[in-house]
């Protein structure tokens, strides 16, 4: 199983600790106490909320003893945001654990948050009410709680996917077989859309892992498309007829004004290829403009280079680390180091340099420039290959023209100067006298 998604745990935040979890004895669904025909299995949803550990929304299992008063709630993403963590997480490592807690205070928690609160009330047998409620049971014990999180393939939904599944004798997978409607990237790039600095970066950092087709049980490990799944499936009742999965549909909080998440990813695409060619047109002006050596120019040129090895040198230097050090799977192999890598953060320096008058500096950025170009246009023409596949066109459509815009200026600037000093020397050439007549 890759282990990346510790990397994609943590900058999209899947989850938020819903509720104080209960440090209580054994439920009696756990211990044989309680009857199939007594309990109610419901799967909850969450909506996303607004900070960055919300944006994926949430899911949950409820189960309650209607004859003893008993209920719980199992929640798959607890983890604890410590420096231990922070290690483990820094190195591709994240584990999370499932916990339990009071159904009523956590919905009222999302309430608080504004949240909607959907509960889908299971049609199961009471042989399969009893076996959801052991395995949970059984899964909250400190022997076996904790898990290695994926954000894709093991989290706190598809957890709930699978005991649903198993409960069903695997009805809800064959029904999901069939191809989902998007890529893991353009679900990705839709639930980011509230942030588009951090949809970006994050469209940056995965490789093409996630652009490979995938089907309707890939897409279950959203809360939003685990509902939907649950909501359409038809089931087979022991009399062999079909019935629906859900046998009731609660919302027991619905925000008036929070906005849905889209149902396609943004387009952002147009937009940065825009960007790209007005910062890479503007290395040309300026150079243009600094051709008679003023400063300011200089200056405004400089910090230009500044602001681009902070941008892209940066997040550029960060995924050659995460791909040569860390368990970090889904930045291994990645094609947007084409357009930003370590080299990318020398422009840093250099630029300090350049807007101080460093004629070195002035040199070494002519050079560097000149290969991130050709590195570039080298990572598009691979495209052309099945290998290079990955869905990185935005990316392409900002950074290429940014690195020829830059590249360009310099080539502009050693152009002038050529140019400038081949007229100094026509005006210094000697002018032949005309010989007098005798």
């Amino acid at each position: 199983m890759p282990r990346s998604a510790p990397l994609i745990a943590c900058l999209l935040g899947l989850l938020l600790v819903a509720a104080p979890a209960l440090a209580a004895s054994p439920p009696p669904w756990g211990t044989g106490e309680s009857h199939g025909e007594d309990l109610v299995i419901s799967l909850v949803t969450f909506s996303p909320g607004d900070d960055v550990a919300s944006w994926w929304g949430h899911g949950s299992l409820v189960v309650e003893d209607r004859r003893l008063g008993s209920a719980r709630l199992y929640n798959y993403g607890m983890f604890s945001f410590d420096s231990t963590m922070l290690g483990r997480y820094a190195m591709g490592r994240l584990e999370f654990w499932v916990a339990e807690a009071s159904p009523t205070r956590t919905y009222r928690f999302y309430e608080s948050q504004d949240r909607d609160v959907r509960i889908q009330e299971l049609n199961l047998t009471p042989e399969q009410r009893v076996e959801i409620g052991r395995l949970l049971a059984t899964n909250v014990l400190p022997e076996n709680r904790d898990y290695l999180y994926h954000h894709y393939n093991d989290n706190c939904v598809t957890r709930l996917r699978d005991m649903i599944d198993r409960a069903l004798g695997g009805q809800l997978k064959q029904a999901d077989t069939a191809p989902a409607r998007m890529t893991l990237r353009e679900h990705t790039r839709r639930y980011t859309a509230v942030s588009p600095p951090m949809s970006v970066l994050l469209d940056f950092l995965m490789n093409d892992e996630i652009d490979q087709p995938i089907t309707r049980w890939q897409e279950a490990f959203l809360p939003d498309e685990l509902e939907r799944q649950v909501a359409a499936l038809q089931v087979k009742q022991p009399d062999g007829q079909m019935a629906p999965l859900v046998a009731k549909q609660v919302n027991f909080f619905k925000s008036s004004d929070r906005k849905p998440v889209p149902e396609e990813p943004p387009s952002y695409g147009p937009w940065m290829l825009l960007m790209g060619l007005a910062v890479g047109g503007s290395a040309v002006v300026l150079a243009h403009w600094g051709r008679r050596g003023g400063r300011l120019p200089r200056v405004l040129l400089g910090l230009e280079h500044v602001v681009l090895g902070l941008v892209l040198g940066l997040p550029g230097t960060a995924l050659f680390i995460m791909w040569q050090f860390t368990d970090h799977t889904v930045t291994y192999r990645n094609e947007n180091l084409f357009l930003a890598n370590p080299l990318t953060l020398l422009a840093l320096p250099l630029g300090f340099g350049l807007m101080f008058g460093s004629v070195r500096a002035r040199r070494w950025l002519r050079e560097l420039w000149r290969y991130l170009a050709a590195l570039a246009v080298l990572g598009l023409a691979l495209k052309v290959l099945p290998k290079f596949d990955q869905d990185n066109w935005r990316l392409i459509a900002l950074i290429l023209p940014i690195l020829l815009g830059f590249s360009g200026a310099f080539e502009l600037e050693k152009l002038l100067a050529l140019v400038a000093s081949g007229k100094g020397d026509s005006q210094r050439q000697p002018v032949p006298s005309t010989p007098k007549t005798p």
